[in-house]
């Protein structure tokens, strides 16, 4: 899929790092993690069929465990800084990571599938540099769920972009970071924004 690439999207997926600040849905591991707790969690991301056989890539990229298929099983969102929401991924998806944090356009020939069994942080749905979830906007933090990557506009043109209508959904839409949400479980809508007196 071709995204229309922002003026900065560097500056982009930094502010979006922040996701983490002011956000209690979004946790840090606490003291230093072995390896093996690493690879247990980013095994949890995927059916044990893929993570069995997966390899296992650390957020900095060093490699933990070589694996014997064609997927990559993460403890964390690379993009998020701390993050611990882990994720098992397709080639599309570690070239679509890579060039977020790149911040260059992306494109697929292929369908991209990426599994987070384990759910994720708390995001607005439109916007992946929001941080305040009080803002008004859409706000949605997903339990179980895959994500996938289409190769056209064409082909996600029909999908809802609201995530509380049911099924799959289109989040970050217009931004180089589109991509479908598949939801397995059942979400909770965020409170509402308080009002002021």
């Amino acid at each position: 899929m071709k995204f229309l690439k922002l003026n900065n999207v560097r500056n982009l997926l930094i502010t979006s790092s922040l996701l983490c600040v002011g956000i209690a849905a979004c946790t840090s591991a606490t003291g230093e993690e072995t390896a093996a707790q690493k690879i247990e969690r980013a095994m949890s991301a995927a059916p044990s069929d893929i993570s069995a056989n997966s390899t296992i890539m650390d957020l900095d990229g060093t490699i933990l465990r070589e694996g014997t298929n064609s997927w990559t099983c993460m403890p964390g969102i690379p993009l998020i800084p701390n993050d611990d929401h882990p994720m098992c991924n397709d080639a599309a998806w570690m070239a679509w990571l890579e060039a977020a944090k790149a911040g260059e356009t992306f494109s697929t020939d292929v369908i991209g599938v990426s599994y987070m069994l384990q759910g994720d942080a708390l995001v607005n749905n439109d916007n992946p540099a929001a941080t305040d979830p009080t803002d008004g906007g859409m706000w949605v933090q997903d339990g179980a769920h895959l994500m996938m990557l289409f190769p056209n506009a064409a082909m996600i043109a029909d999908l809802p972009r609201d995530p509380y209508v049911g099924g799959p959904y289109v989040m970050w839409d217009n931004t180089p970071l589109v991509h479908v949400m598949v939801p397995i479980d059942a979400k909770v809508r965020p409170a509402a924004k308080p009002e002021t007196e």
